[in-house]
């Protein structure tokens, strides 16, 4: 099978279902036995934060998502930079499973990957 790079960007709950989408989407492609590794980077980095809660009117846990995609051994990154500069939750940490991260990392990722998503 083939590896697939996704790079997330949207904020978790921007009031669309751009994230929503592309986390079913690593799920699908994860059970059909395709290597999947996400990047968080932009305002996505809140989806890897315990502080981030999902919104009344949201039927759906999106960071729980993620630590679900996680323990299933899909393999997520988050942009350091970003931690101090992006999302709602500015300088607070990721949750267990999702590793900070440099653009190194993310370019070594892209240059490896069959396939690269963003959303």
């Amino acid at each position: 099978m083939s590896s697939m790079l996704m790079i997330f960007n949207h904020a978790p709950y921007d009031g669309s279902d751009v994230t929503w989408n592309a986390l079913r989407l690593a799920g699908q492609l994860q059970v059909t036995g395709h290597t999947v590794r996400i990047f968080l980077m932009n305002d996505s980095v809140d989806l890897a934060r315990d502080s981030n809660k999902k919104p009344l009117e949201y039927d759906q846990d999106l960071s729980q998502m993620l630590r679900d995609l996680i323990a299933k051994g899909v393999q997520v990154r988050v942009c350091g930079t970003c931690m101090a500069r992006c999302g709602i939750h500015k300088n607070e940490p990721y949750f267990a499973g999702a590793e900070k991260s440099t653009m190194a990392a993310l370019a070594e990722w892209t240059a490896d990957s069959d396939k690269v998503l963003t959303f």
